[in-house]
């Protein structure tokens, strides 16, 4: 009966850090392997590094919102309303009007329009307005170290963090973002900030959080170093007969079959293509029916920054809705 009385406190014990999120980090095995990797890889200082872990907290938040993200379950007709909104339109076409300079700039030297970049950063954060409350450290420590499924990439994602707040001369413990570490306007994992971000107005620091300018060259490198090509579609609607093959659509996002190999199987583009080039056939849930697209490649670019048809159409839509009223 102690026996049992005291493994009953030892489990409430483990209940109440775990709720607390009072698990100390700088402790924890998977951890203390992490450093030893940025100590013998980056040489970078094992105790600072130890520090920081140990305030880190698990965020049991941050596990049930991974687990379910909501958008995914949502069929087409649905996901589509929460970003193609008259409100998300009109704020972009203000971000636009704010930064109209550097967005011109950036698609000069980039290739990558206006719209789309505004797009983004409009689907991602609302334009900068709801950018992520959780601290990085804590999203990124809670996946590397309490979700096994993905705890592999979560913890590469937390070396480069630690590595970039290090580069960066930045505080990892005040930095916030999602809840799965994405950071700033566009939502940039710290691998990807790493690799893409720039200092687009010349400051000599690399900012996506408070800094628009850094912001939208960033999205637009992003977009340039995936290979965006200047000038072709992205999407186009198509028309199928009842003799294209229903595993042909949504087999993937990368753009195997060509045009030619389309149209002979009876799917028809809504408007003249290159029959040589590649694209991904698409069908969309509606709240009766379906609509069929042909993605090319400019639409598997944007798959690049979330991998989901729904997410590309969504940005395209909404860029379209934009360069609307630009042009005006």
């Amino acid at each position: 009966m102690k026996i049992q009385m005291q493994w009953g406190l030892a489990a409430l014990g483990l209940w109440s850090a775990l709720a607390s999120g009072s698990i100390n980090y700088g402790e924890h095995a998977a951890a203390r392997l992490l450093v030893d990797e940025l100590v013998a890889e980056q040489g970078l200082d094992r105790e600072r590094l130890l520090q920081v872990l140990s305030q880190a907290q698990r965020q049991e938040s941050i596990l049930e919102a991974i687990a379910r993200p909501a958008e995914k379950a949502k069929p087409w007709h649905e996901y589509r309303q929460i970003f193609l909104t008259e409100q998300r339109t009109r704020e972009g076409l203000e971000f636009y009007a704010r930064h109209r300079e550097t967005l011109q700039r950036a698609e000069a030297e980039t290739g990558v329009p206006a719209s789309v970049i505004v797009a983004i950063i409009g689907v991602e954060t609302y334009y900068g307005r709801i950018a992520g409350s959780y601290r990085v450290i804590d999203a990124l420590s809670t996946l590397a170290f309490d979700y096994p499924r993905r705890s592999a990439f979560f913890s590469k994602e937390l070396k480069n963090y630690l590595i970039l707040t290090e580069e960066q001369g930045m505080d990892p413990l005040a930095m916030k973002g999602s809840y799965a570490g994405a950071m700033g306007y566009g939502q940039f994992m710290p691998s990807s900030y790493r690799s893409y971000a720039v200092d687009f107005d010349g400051d000599g620091v690399t900012d996506i959080w408070n800094n628009p300018v850094d912001a939208i060259g960033s999205v637009a490198n992003y977009f340039k170093r995936h290979g965006w090509r200047s000038g072709e579609t992205v999407v186009v609607a198509a028309e199928p007969g009842p003799e294209v093959p229903a595993e042909w659509f949504n087999a993937g996002l990368v753009p195997e079959r060509t045009v030619a190999e389309f149209v002979e199987a009876g799917l028809q583009p809504g408007r003249e293509l290159d029959p040589g080039a590649r694209a991904t056939a698409i069908r969309f849930e509606l709240a009766e029916g379906h609509e069929h697209w042909l993605g090319l490649h400019n639409f598997y670019v944007i798959t690049r920054y979330n991998h989901s048809a729904m997410y590309a159409m969504s940005v395209f839509q909404l860029s379209e809705r934009l360069a609307a009223g630009i042009d005006q």
